[in-house]
């Protein structure tokens, strides 16, 4: 399982990144031929359906000998076709037919210097985006966050992940953002998620491989370092380009009732794929198994997964906090820490549903008022104190203004007789200190 998924990865790279690219000739009948016919015959050993297998392969040898290939000369462009003839039956996203002559000739040389300087230019790579691992923070109110955009196979992928969840701990809830996350390695999944349950192993999920005909099943492990976070409140963000892997860890606690999705319905791959070479020039990613989740007996192929709570993805986050906020403010006893919760409820609530101020309005709030300033500046207003950085005013409403820079501190306008008299400093703990206007 886990070679598949790393053939298939170096598969995406090619597509996405690009290895250096030589002039490539025109592809010819015969390879055209070649092509098509060993495409049909792997996918009828290989392919996760038998059934949808032959009519693939009887597609494109229709299309062969009917001469929708004759006028495409450029290899990427046959490439492409091929593909999208063969999604035409399956509606498969993993199944892809790729021109790729520089990655099939490094796979296929018998020279250990270059294998070997293949894997250290991998591992640079893997290093150097940190394994996927892109964000891990204590938002407001003790709200874990923890954002990454793959499930890495590399064994120093597994130290980034302990060492991510050693700092999250402590949190009382706990957001996971997958908005970018196109999948990965079954391992890293199970580990992850062995975070987030306690006691006896649990059954997360099955691949049932075609070939072999054998199902592999993966459960959480026993014994994971550091502290489990099983009781702690847990959300997942969904995008649509949420895909394969990041689908499983979501289907799974979905299904399990451990997490609330939030986000948008994902992209639908619940095949593992590998990659097999048909000629010096071609390949394809071949769907050879198939997920089988055990509460629900199927999986997302196809249809994605369906949010819990639907918003689009770029306010999931915002959403996701304001949910895990509510949930914390509604069990806290103590009225000074759920004031702070609501401080940060205020803050968010504003961020989804912005206030709209009339020009004219914003620049009335222009002006000195101590050692605070405020200027109105190509349509908005920034506050700076002293010699203080300059920050942007984001309307809370009328006259109450937050900062992206510091959470803790609201700026308030006063106004006497209709007119602006003051500001006020507000800070999340209750205190408040005041400025009259100087000029």
């Amino acid at each position: 399982m886990k070679k598949s998924l790393l053939a298939l990865s170096m598969l995406i790279f090619l597509v996405q990144i690009g290895f250096p690219q030589s002039q490539s000739s025109a592809v010819g009948s015969a390879e055209k031929k070649a092509v098509v016919d060993a495409v049909a015959s792997i996918l009828q050993k290989q392919y996760v359906f038998p059934d949808t297998a032959r009519k693939m392969g009887d597609l494109i040898k229709k299309n062969l000998k009917a001469g929708k290939y004759t006028r495409i000369d450029d290899p990427r462009a046959f490439a492409l076709k091929l593909t999208e003839d063969l999604r035409s039956i399956s509606r498969d996203r993993h199944l892809g037919v790729r021109f790729a002559p520089e990655l099939i000739r490094e796979m296929k040389t018998p020279d250990e210097a270059i294998k070997k300087t293949a894997e250290e230019y991998q591992k640079k790579l893997d290093r150097l985006d940190n394994h996927g691992f892109k964000e891990v923070k204590i938002l407001s109110g003790n709200i874990g966050y923890l954002k990454f955009n793959h499930f890495s196979a590399a064994q120093e992928a597994f130290r980034v992940a302990v060492g991510a969840m050693a700092f999250l701990a402590n949190c009382d809830a706990l957001i996971v953002d997958l908005r970018e996350n196109g999948g990965g390695n079954p391992e890293m999944i199970q580990l992850l998620s062995s975070y987030f349950f306690a006691g006896e192993p649990r059954h997360l999920n099955s691949f049932y491989h075609r070939m072999d005909e054998k199902t592999e099943q993966f459960w959480t492990l026993p014994y994971v370092p550091g502290s489990k976070l099983a009781e702690t409140d847990l959300y997942v963000l969904t995008s649509r380009y949420t895909f394969s892997g990041a689908e499983e860890f979501t289907y799974n606690l979905k299904n399990m009732k451990r997490a609330t999705i939030v986000g948008e319905t994902t992209g639908g791959g619940a095949h593992p794929v590998r990659m097999e070479i048909l000629n010096d020039h071609f390949a394809i990613g071949v769907p050879f198994a198939r997920a089988v989740n055990p509460i629900s007996k199927t999986n997302w192929e196809g249809t994605g997964i369906e949010p819990d709570v639907k918003v689009p993805a770029v306010v999931a986050l915002a959403k996701a906090r304001i949910l895990a906020l509510e949930k914390l403010a509604a069990r806290e006893k103590d009225e000074r820490i759920k004031s702070t919760f609501q401080w940060a409820l205020d803050g968010l609530q504003a961020e989804l549903h912005p206030a709209a101020i009339t020009e004219d309005t914003l620049k009335s709030y222009a002006g000195d008022y101590g050692s605070r300033k405020i200027t109105f500046e190509n349509g908005s207003l920034f506050y700076q104190r002293e010699n203080m950085a300059k920050m942007k005013m984001i309307p809370m409403g009328e006259d109450v203004f937050r900062f992206e820079e510091i959470e803790y501190f609201r700026l308030k306008i006063v106004k006497k007789d209709g007119r602006v008299s003051g500001v006020e400093g507000r800070y999340d703990d209750g205190t408040i200190d005041a400025n009259p206007r100087t000029n």
